[in-house]
């Protein structure tokens, strides 16, 4: 596996907007009380047996990784690249997109989304 120092990351800053294949690794509490609208939700500890569902995403761009705030993203990124993806950690992970007003949305009925 890489070092974190060679780890490919991206900051939610410079995340695109649009087009993004963002693979959330937080656990399922987490996921829904808060999360992105057009992420995939594989928890970290299920990626190894769930990997098979990332080739129903768009294969021409890079997977970003996220969970809460870049760690567990860290781990499930070195994993990824070491089995042939090309996989970004996203650095600050959902704490970060909240902060940037980036959208949220809920899996919980008649609950504001939150980040756990």
């Amino acid at each position: 596996m890489v070092s974190p120092a060679e780890l490919p990351t991206v900051s939610i800053a410079d995340l695109p907007k649009d087009a993004v294949v963002l693979l959330d690794v937080r656990e399922d509490d987490e996921w829904a009380a808060g999360h992105a609208p057009d992420a995939k939700h594989i928890p970290l500890g299920d990626l190894p047996s769930r990997v098979e569902e990332l080739t129903e995403l768009p294969t021409d761009v890079p997977v970003y990784v996220i969970c809460r705030s870049g760690g567990r993203s860290a781990r499930a990124t070195a994993w990824l690249n070491s089995s042939g993806w090309d996989a970004v950690n996203v650095a600050g992970g959902m704490k970060s997109w909240q902060v940037e007003g980036r959208e949220l949305i809920s899996e919980r009925p008649d609950t504001e989304p939150e980040i756990l």
